[in-house]
């Protein structure tokens, strides 16, 4: 299993909402709509692009609107993260099980480990960040990662995505994609199964994306 952090484990996408516009703020501007929706499921460096592009200012420093980021995030992460419907049962459910099992983000280190406070350190076999591969999502190599850390094939892994840039991450890497959108809706596509939230998955779906019986 291959779970995502951001929007789909845990609601975390409404302080990255606060800790962006308060970005733009001290920039003179406002983000506007559409470029938070484009920011959603990407890499810290391409988000500080869009904001830059989106406020007209191009010309500033990625790494130094980053790092701005960073701190104002990981304060909001200390002040406590919420499950997204159904993410903890089913996250729980999965261990259980003995299921192999990442956390695959595009989060930096840094914030990840404030997130496993929340999520539990032993939640995971392996963890994935953002800041820790070459190609970020959309690229497949965060989840091919993942699946050589796990030991498991790329082809007997679901995916648990809430952002287009995530499944198409995933779906480009070869596992199977149970999206649970957020903010932004997610295409149909073959290889892709969605649902309105976590509470209704459970690991006899799991196993039918996989197309074998429940264990």
């Amino acid at each position: 299993m291959l779970f995502d952090m951001d929007g789909t484990l845990v609601d975390s996408e409404k302080l990255w909402d606060v800790a962006l516009q308060e970005l733009a703020a001290t920039y003179g501007g406002t983000l506007s709509a559409a470029a938070r929706r484009a920011i959603v499921g990407t890499s810290m460096a391409a988000s500080m692009r869009i904001v830059h592009d989106d406020l007209g200012q191009p010309e500033r420093d990625p790494q130094a609107s980053a790092a701005w980021i960073n701190e104002r995030i990981l304060e909001l992460f200390r002040t406590g993260l919420a499950w997204r419907p159904g993410a903890s049962a089913l996250l729980r459910a999965v261990r259980a099980a003995g299921i192999p099992t990442a956390l695959v983000t595009s989060s930096g280190r840094p914030l990840v480990e404030v997130a496993l406070d929340t999520l539990g350190r032993d939640s995971f076999d392996a963890v994935v960040c953002g800041d820790e591969v070459d190609a970020a999502k959309p690229h497949p190599e965060p989840y091919l990662t993942a699946a050589r850390l796990l030991g498991v094939p790329i082809g007997r892994c679901v995916a648990i995505e809430d952002s287009p840039t995530g499944v198409a991450s995933a779906l480009a890497a070869g596992a199977a994609v149970l999206a649970v959108p957020l903010e932004v809706p997610i295409p149909a596509a073959d290889g892709v199964h969605q649902l309105e939230s976590l509470t209704a998955a459970d690991l006899e779906l799991l196993a039918a994306l996989l197309g074998e019986p429940p264990a």
